[in-house]
């Protein structure tokens, strides 16, 4: 799983072979959604409501970023790691 940031104990991932909608996992304890890049929507998994905001809250910071570490994992490229929320 290509981590491509960490914060307040949630894992921000990206598989290469993912298909499309470009999108991203967060993971906080044993719990995991799928948050889609173009529109901020969970399209799978529930996490507690205060990690939910968090990653929404990160995904508003780093749209652009995770448009960018899509494309570079389609083409199986190396990501490039994103700032974590502070």
């Amino acid at each position: 799983m290509p981590e491509i940031s960490r914060f307040l104990g949630i894992v921000i991932a990206m598989y290469y072979n993912d298909h499309s909608p470009p999108h991203f996992h967060a993971r906080y304890g044993d719990s995991e959604i799928r948050v889609n890049i173009e529109n901020g929507e969970i399209m799978s998994g529930e996490l507690p409501r205060r990690a939910s905001r968090l990653v929404l809250e990160w995904f508003e910071l780093h749209r652009a970023e995770l448009l960018k570490d899509w494309g570079l994992a389609q083409d199986r490229k190396p990501l490039i790691k994103i700032e974590p929320l502070e």
